[in-house]
């Protein structure tokens, strides 16, 4: 028997990939391509056997995000292999995610949620975790400590035409590989960007945050259509003499994980509310109700033109998955405002007040905010408060044009969308 030929893998370029369609968007020739390298614009390179429907493999490079993206297609268009690179430290790429499907036959559709799986999530300077879902979705998750050696955790930003061929390691391709330039496609400046394009995975924003305290404001939700915002609640003030604020879940033994530079002095505590009404199925009637929506320190009168994430020291949103955030993290579902350079006394006389069911002298009742306590000497202030879910809860800082911080605020349950003005 002869030698096996290898295999032959023609390689075009375009400025966006519609995974709907498995198709190129806007088609450009290898030159603009490594223009667009070189100036940080997003490409994608498509690799494709000849005479196969579906591509072997499909790469987004953005730069300008950090990120190059990998996908490794079945023959039945199906995609098997996920790759997710961040570039960090200059030039180099961290591998951060991994995923892999495996399909019982050719008529499982993709991303079955029974089809078993492995997710390798890594990190620059810890191990990651390897979860194993052999039923998909639908079965148990096993998480193991990834064991991954640096040299296949890491890898030097290739130059345009230097990039591996993964889909050749992972299915196994006919040595040699062998690449060759796609024939040239008709430009297609013309067509609008399909609904399933393929984008660079962003961390989640703020949504509409001012609207939250601004009454008459028309919001909506899946579960409620028609919601009003109402004049938010005062609920006092909180001393923050230190000028740090620190807002962090007051029940562990954690302390806090995140801060926000503030004017030292009290500064206004508040509710967002918001009014709806809905069909009780208990009892057949129609119910009407108010029910808050978030809480906030307002630091100032002036209005926030721009809302970003609080951070801690730690936290790298280039490493975010798309939606991603960062936050702090509960166990009972509960949050604080507080003076960050008072925040171990004041932690403590919260325990004392939880563990020995203490009642505090201030009446938060129907309120989101739970309970004060005081450092008597410096006369520094927590103020708890509940959210509707243990797990991660992202704090928002808004500033004023020139920059300053106006207030932070907390969602405590979903986020509402603003209702369409017509």
């Amino acid at each position: 028997m002869g030698r096996e030929p290898g295999t032959v893998v023609e390689v075009g370029y375009a400025q966006g990939w519609d995974l709907t369609a498995r198709a190129p968007w806007r088609p450009i020739s290898a030159e603009e391509a490594r223009e667009r390298d070189a100036a940080g614009l997003p490409y994608v390179a498509e690799y494709r056997i000849p005479g196969r429907e579906a591509p072997v493999e499909v790469r987004l490079v953005s730069w300008p995000d950090h990120h190059v993206g990998l996908w490794v297609y079945d023959e039945q268009g199906r995609r098997t292999h996920q790759a997710d690179y961040r570039l960090l430290d200059g030039d180099r790429l961290l591998t951060r995610i991994t995923r892999i499907w495996r399909y019982g036959g050719p008529e499982v559709a993709e991303f079955d949620a029974e089809a078993p799986r492995v997710t390798y999530t890594l990190h620059p300077d810890t191990r990651g975790i390897v979860s194993h879902e052999p039923r998909g979705s639908k079965g148990s998750r096993r998480d193991t400590l990834a064991d991954v050696p640096d040299e296949e955790k890491w890898r030097d930003r290739p130059a345009f035409e230097d990039w591996p061929v993964i889909s050749a390691q992972v299915q196994g391709l006919a040595e040699p590989v062998t690449l060759r330039a796609a024939a040239t496609v008709a430009d297609r400046d013309a067509e609008d960007a399909p609904a399933g394009l393929w984008r660079a995975p962003r961390p989640g924003t703020a949504g509409p945050m001012d609207a939250l305290f601004r009454p008459g404001t028309r919001m909506t939700t899946p579960q409620h259509p028609d919601m009003t915002v109402v004049r938010p609640r005062r609920m006092g003030t909180l001393n923050v003499p230190s000028g740090l604020l620190a807002i962090d879940c007051p029940l562990d033994a954690r302390g806090p994980r995140l801060t926000v530079a503030v004017p030292p002095g009290e500064h206004v505590l508040e509710e967002g509310q918001i009014a709806f009404g809905y069909h009780c199925m208990y009892d057949d009637r129609w119910v009407d109700t108010t029910e808050p929506t978030a809480v906030r320190l307002r630091v100032s009168e002036e209005p926030a033109v721009s809302w970003e994430m609080a951070l801690a020291p730690e936290d790298d949103v280039r490493l975010l998955e798309d939606g991603h955030v960062y936050g702090f993290g509960t166990d009972g579902a509960t949050g604080a405002f507080a003076d960050a350079g008072a925040w171990v006394p004041l932690q403590e006389r919260v325990h004392q007040v939880v563990d020995h069911n203490e009642q505090d002298d201030e009446d938060f009742t129907g309120s989101m905010f739970l309970l004060r306590t005081r450092e008597p000497g410096s006369g520094a202030e927590l103020v708890a408060f509940a959210v509707c879910s243990d797990g991660c809860h992202p704090v928002w800082v808004g500033r004023s044009a020139d920059g300053d911080v106006v207030g932070v605020v907390v969602v405590v349950d979903e986020m509402p969308d603003l209702a369409d003005a017509s």
